[in-house]
């Protein structure tokens, strides 16, 4: 081999390696620019580079100052990056990451450095409290609860509900007198019926959302509780289901008064025995802006014709459990943090979570409400789940929350296996999966279709 074709090898590796630095530096330059971004614009509160070693960091940093500096960001080196259960343990292990900020943001992943430091001292750096520590640091870095909680399951064996497969929704409302109950909702609003149980009627609101009828002398609330709970009934067909109810002379709660400009319209009407029946309609509006692309990828559910004696053209495509708190904050996390709910409005005195595709839980502050606060609720929240077992020995193990009796029901004739517990103000949750059985044919053809 010449000395001339060596230096010319040694020439191109030289160009490659310079060529391979520049892409890499470019790449650097290219985050560090959409950090500043993001965290000048208010997208971000805090955001993190790439872990760098001492060497790399020492040559990057001036350009990556003179690109913060654009976007009125500022820049700390750190070289002990915070480690919680976010990340790895060695995301930054050995190295050093630049902290993308504005204002006192810096501070606040200081004094979160601070307090772990504190509890580990303590020893008491584990459960619940270990857990807050990377939820604030997830909040700071901008992460929704939703992220916080996929990144929390990554690296520890915290769970939600969604990672035992939600396959729809449910609410029992309780009745002195089913067999009316029944016949209104099936013939006066044109539900389908699904299954009869005798003491407990289901029906299909529409898509992956139902609801169930239960005599109350065999279920788990009395008639005479309070009934504490709204079923939002959400239609396009709202100044037709106003004139029909008008025409069947279905009590009244609040008369309709479409309001131009705002977030939505509606009119409440209320059941034989006083539960409260909202059939509302969501517009274009700021606070519905997640909300309306939901609503609008689910199909309206239409009775048969001849079933009932609701007009053709009137149905429903989703429905949403209105329930009535007094510490809306604690409630909005343990949905969110807990059963890890995804927010798709917020209203501010109201939040509205999703559950499955075409039902929702609505939290309201009680004192603006339909209801004010009760103890008892004769109201029961169900979610139905592809693998109960797995949910209810996670709850066993971690206590999330507590449980009405701890026990697994399979019930009469094998057709459900369910178990109860208790959200933080006293509702009644219930997880259901519905089994192979005769009665339940049609519900577990929706459920299949549905998925």
């Amino acid at each position: 081999m010449s000395i001339r074709y060596l230096l010319f090898l040694l020439l191109c590796f030289s160009l490659t390696a310079c060529q391979t630095e520049n892409i890499e530096e470019a790449r650097r330059i290219g985050h560090v620019t959409a950090f500043s971004e993001v965290v000048g614009a208010g997208v971000k509160k805090l955001a993190l580079s790439e872990p760098m070693s001492t060497a790399e960091m020492d040559k990057f940093l001036p350009k990556a100052e003179e690109v913060a500096k654009q976007y009125g960001v500022s820049i700390f080196r750190e070289d002990d990056l915070l480690v919680t259960d976010l990340f790895p343990a060695d995301v930054a292990e050995n190295q050093e990451v630049l902290l993308f900020y504005t204002g006192n943001i810096l501070k606040a992943y200081q004094q979160i450095k601070k307090d772990k430091a504190e509890l580990e001292a303590k020893g008491a750096y584990e459960s619940k409290a270990r857990e807050a520590i990377a939820r604030r640091f997830g909040r700071l870095l901008s992460y929704s609860p939703q992220g916080i909680n996929a990144l929390l399951a990554q690296q520890t064996d915290f769970r939600t509900l969604d990672d035992f497969g939600i396959e729809g929704t449910n609410v029992f409302l309780y009745y002195k007198d089913l067999k009316a109950a029944t016949h209104f909702y099936q013939q006066t609003l044109g539900l389908e019926l699904l299954a009869d149980y005798e003491m407990a009627t289901i029906f299909r609101i529409a898509g992956d959302a139902f609801l169930i009828l239960v005599d109350a002398d065999k279920g788990m609330h009395s008639a005479e509780e309070p009934k504490t709970v709204a079923l939002a009934l959400l239609t396009d067909q709202l100044d037709e289901w106003w004139d029909y109810l008008n025409a069947q002379k279905v009590e009244v709660k609040y008369g309709y008064k479409p309001k131009e400009g705002g977030a939505h319209d509606g009119f409440v009407m209320i059941d034989p025995e006083g539960y409260l029946l909202e059939f509302e309609r969501f517009k274009q509006h700021p606070e519905n802006e997640a909300f309306i692309p939901v609503l609008t990828a689910n199909e309206t559910i239409f009775p048969k014709e001849g079933s009932s004696d609701v007009p053709a053209g009137l149905g429903f495509h989703s429905s949403i459990t209105w329930l009535y708190y007094q510490d809306l904050l604690a409630m909005q996390q343990f949905y969110e943090e807990v059963l890890g709910l995804k927010l798709v409005a917020d209203q501010g005195w109201t939040k509205i979570y999703q559950v499955s595709q075409n039902g929702f839980i609505g939290l309201v502050d009680e004192r603006r409400g339909m209801h004010d606060f009760t103890e008892e609720k004769a109201v029961t929240v169900s979610f139905l789940l592809k693998d109960l077992k797995g949910w209810y020995d996670y709850v066993k193990t971690k206590a999330p929350f507590e449980l009405r009796t701890g026990e697994w029901e399979t019930g009469p004739e094998a057709k459900y296996n369910a178990f109860v517990g208790f959200d933080p103000e006293g509702y009644f949750m219930e997880f259901d999966r519905f089994l192979p059985h005769s009665d339940n044919e049609r519900l577990l053809e929706i459920l299949e279709l549905e998925k």
